[in-house]
C-alpha cells in the first residue's frame, strides 16, 4: 500500500509566512497567487481558492491571470523558505521509518509495507505520519502511486481515504483528467485532452492505448496505464549530507561587497571538517531579500572543484541574477565529488594497448557524474542487447545505467 501526503497550496502558504496583511486578505477571500520569479518565465505559481474560482491556474501567464482576475494579489515567492520547510517535512516523515519519494514541494509518497512491523496496520502508519507532520495534510492511500494521489486529492477533511484492490480502479475511472497534471511526464496532455472533450480518467481509458500512443507518443501510453490504475515503483530519495553556511550581509547587500561575502562563505564551507577532503560537484546559492522573499539557484560546476578561487569565480557570476538587494547569503553543498587527494598516474599506459587508458576511463567517469548532477540519475544510460532475435523491438535492446 502506497500513501500520498498532499499539503494544499504549500508554496503559497510558505510564501505568505508571517505577513499579517496577506493572511488577512486570504481570510477575507482575496484572490492570491505566487508572483513569477524575476528574470524567469512570467507565469504565476500556486493560487488560492478564490483565484481558481476566477479561472486562474498554476502556470498561467501573468497577463492572462490579471485579465481574468484584475484583483489578483501577487505574493513574492520565497524558494529558500519553501526548500527549508519542505526538507523539514520530509525529515519528519523519515523519522517514522518511511522511505519517501518527494514529487514536488507539498507532495510526497511512501510505502507502508516495511512499516507494519513498527506501527502495525496501514491506518496506524498513517496516524503516525500525521502526528509527525506539523501542519494539516490531505492523506490518501492506494495500491499504486497514482491511486494514492487521486485519493489524497479527493480528501476534504482530516480523515484519510484508503482504496484497496479492484475498488481503486473503479473509483479512479470517475476522477477528473486534471490529475495527470501532477505528473511531469503527462502534465502536457491535460490541455489537449480537455479540448478533445475527455473529462474523466474512465473516458481516457476507453480511448485505448494504441490511439493514445499514436496521438501523444510515450506520454499517451503512460496516461493510459495511469488511468487503468497501473504505475511504476517508488523512487525514494537517498539519505545525503547537509552542509551549509549562511551569513548576514549587513550593508554589503549588492555589488563587490556581496562578492566578498561570498568568498567568506566559500572559505568557511571548504574548511568544514564534515567535507573530509572531498570536492564539490554541485552547490546551491541562496539569498534572503531585503524586501522580503528569497532567491535560490543551483550551480553545477564543469568539474568537481576544491579550489576556493575557482569556486568563487563560478558562483560570483550567478550573483548578477540576484533580483533585489540581499539581507543574508547562503551556500550549501548539493553534491560531493571524489576526494581531492586522488593522484593521477605518473606514467600513463602505452597507447598501443587495446581499450581506453585509465586516464581516459577516469575522464569518462567524471563526465558521467557531471551529467547526472545536471540532469538526474537517468541522464547517462547505455544500450544493452538482451534478445536480438525478438520480434518485439522493445525486447531487443534495453537501457541500463552506466557504472561510474
Amino acid at each position: 500500500m502506497i500513501v500520498c501526503i498532499h499539503l494544499p497550496r504549500f508554496e503559497l502558504t510558505v510564501a505568505a509566512g508571517d505577513r499579517s496583511a496577506v493572511r488577512r486578505q486570504a481570510l477575507a477571500g482575496a484572490a492570491l497567487a505566487v508572483a513569477p520569479s524575476v528574470g524567469g518565465e512570467q507565469r504565476v505559481g500556486e493560487v488560492s481558492g478564490a483565484a481558481e474560482a476566477c479561472g486562474v491556474a498554476r502556470g498561467m501567464a501573468l497577463g492572462e491571470s490579471l485579465a481574468r482576475c484584475p484583483d489578483l494579489v501577487l505574493v513574492p515567492g520565497d524558494p529558500v523558505r519553501v526548500t527549508e520547510v519542505w526538507e523539514g517535512t520530509l525529515c519528519a516523515l523519515e523519522s517514522i521509518g518511511a522511505a519517501v519519494e518527494p514529487a514536488r514541494p507539498g507532495l510526497a509518497y511512501f510505502e507502508t509495507g516495511g512499516l507494519r512491523g513498527l506501527h502495525g496496520s496501514t491506518a496506524t502508519t498513517i496516524a503516525a505520519a500525521r502526528r509527525a507532520l506539523d501542519r494539516p495534510a490531505h492523506i490518501g492511500a492506494g495500491p499504486t502511486r497514482f491511486c494514492a494521489l487521486a485519493a489524497a486529492m479527493a480528501v476534504r477533511s482530516s480523515r484519510p481515504l484508503v482504496l484497496e484492490g479492484k475498488q481503486a480502479r473503479r473509483w479512479l475511472a470517475a476522477r477528473p483528467v486534471e490529475l495527470l497534471g501532477f505528473r511531469d511526464d503527462t502534465a502536457a496532455l491535460v490541455e489537449p485532452l480537455t479540448r478533445l472533450g475527455v473529462r474523466t480518467l474512465g473516458e481516457l481509458e476507453k480511448l485505448g492505448r494504441t490511439a493514445l500512443t499514436d496521438r501523444f507518443g510515450v506520454a499517451g501510453a503512460l496516461a493510459h496505464r495511469l488511468a487503468r490504475g497501473e504505475d511504476g515503483a517508488l523512487r525514494v530519495r537517498l539519505p545525503r549530507e547537509h552542509l551549509e553556511e549562511t551569513m548576514a550581509v549587513g550593508d554589503a547587500s549588492s555589488g563587490e561587497a556581496l562578492k566578498r561575502v561570498l568568498g567568506v562563505l566559500v572559505s568557511r564551507l571548504l574548511a568544514r571538517s564534515e567535507r573530509r577532503g572531498r570536492t564539490l560537484r554541485a552547490a546551491t546559492l541562496s539569498a534572503r531579500l531585503v524586501a522580503g522573499g528569497g532567491w535560490r539557484e543551483r550551480v553545477v560546476f564543469r568539474q568537481a572543484l576544491a579550489d576556493p578561487e575557482r569556486i568563487w569565480l563560478a558562483l560570483s557570476v550567478r550573483l548578477l541574477s540576484l533580483p533585489a538587494p540581499a539581507a543574508a547569503l547562503g551556500l550549501a553543498v548539493e553534491r560531493f565529488g571524489p576526494p581531492v587527494s586522488e593522484q593521477a598516474e605518473l606514467f600513463d599506459e602505452a597507447p598501443v594497448r587495446r581499450g581506453p587508458s585509465r586516464a581516459h576511463a577516469a575522464r569518462l567517469r567524471e563526465a558521467v557524474a557531471q551529467m547526472r548532477a545536471v540532469a538526474g540519475e537517468d541522464a547517462a544510460l547505455r544500450a544493452m542487447c538482451v534478445d536480438p532475435d525478438s520480434r518485439v523491438p522493445e525486447r531487443r535492446v534495453v537501457l541500463a545505467p552506466i557504472s561510474e
